[in-house]
């Protein structure tokens, strides 16, 4: 009987299919990288999220592993090249989060031009400011889409119906990619897609590329007074430059869902000043990396992962 290590938390539907299918599977959803080292040897599938990196190290321990299938879509946890190597299959799931994160990004963006967030806290403490927190109309503004891939396409689809332009920039994807989309504009180069953008939303996997990507440079093309809404990846941002920005007024804020460094227990002194000051801005709106992370989009992870586990071992769903 084949074993299979669940390493994070995740629906049920994916370990009682999973056994139903003749799977033994361990679901240790808060179980550490160094406990999976360890215990890994015997598993030929390992089900992880991002706190467990399948790296050489991992790969030189578990000579049965013939999957790894990722919660989610950032493949930068895992050494790809070393999988293909070694003849290990890895999945993912990008469809099953992107309508959660399209949904988030819309909620961050009208909470921060209606200033929601601000206006609550007032009201509650008998302040009634409404001059103050006056709020911007998406219609007739323009939205820079940067990666139009699952989530990008899904922040299109979102936006539709609000009557904005739209302009989508993905380097990774060949001329067409947005024929479905005839309200979206495709862009050559990225700096046409948010030099005239008053939103500018990151829709963009982690690698050397996007590093960064988002540095002194990135955030002087975008045109001044423009909110930056990120949630791809923390590190596609370079907070310093993101704070300078701010202070200059370049970009008149920024939605943050996802932060270079996201353990806060694990701060250097120079990072903890680095977000003092970003938290600082009343400008700035953040949230805990939680996205893609609803109740709906947990089970079409899991769902979807199961799919292609059974698909690639040779079984099919029942019922």
């Amino acid at each position: 009987m084949k074993r299979i290590l669940i390493t994070d938390g995740v629906h049920k539907i994916l370990p009682e299919e999973l056994r139903a299918h003749g799977y033994e599977v361990d679901y240790y959803p808060k179980i550490s990288l160094e406990k999976v080292i360890q215990m890994v040897r015997p598993y030929s599938g390992l089900v992880i999220n991002s706190k467990i990196r399948v790296d050489a190290r991992l790969l030189d321990e578990a000579p049965q592993l013939e999957f790894v299938a990722r919660l989610g879509s950032g493949m930068e946890i895992i050494d790809q090249e070393e999988m293909a190597k070694r003849g290990v299959a890895v999945f993912n799931s990008p469809d099953g989060n992107c309508n959660a994160v399209a949904e988030h990004a819309m909620g961050m963006i009208l909470a921060w031009n209606n200033h929601l967030l601000r206006a609550n806290e007032e009201v509650k403490n008998f302040q009634w400011n409404r001059e103050k927190n006056r709020g911007i109309e998406l219609e007739g503004k323009t939205i820079g889409i940067i990666g139009f891939g699952h989530t990008g396409s899904a922040l299109a689809r979102k936006l539709q119906g609000f009557s904005v332009r739209i302009k989508a920039y993905d380097k990774y994807k060949p001329s067409g990619y947005a024929k479905d989309y005839p309200w979206v504009e495709e862009c050559s180069d990225r700096e046409s897609a948010i030099r005239q953008s008053e939103v500018v939303s990151l829709h963009l996997p982690l690698n050397y590329e996007t590093l960064k990507l988002a540095n002194r440079s990135f955030l002087n093309q975008c045109k001044p007074g423009a909110l930056l809404v990120n949630t791809s990846r923390g590190p596609v941002v370079d907070t310093i430059a993101l704070i300078e920005a701010l202070e200059n007024k370049q970009i008149r804020g920024a939605c943050l869902d996802v932060l270079a460094n996201e353990k806060p227990a694990t701060y250097t002194p120079e990072e903890q000043e680095m977000y003092r000051q970003l938290y600082a801005f009343p400008q700035v709106l953040v949230s805990p990396h939680v996205a893609g992370w609803t109740k709906e989009s947990k089970y079409k992870l899991a769902k979807i992962l199961l799919d292609k586990i059974l698909t690639h071992c040779g079984s099919s769903m029942s019922g």
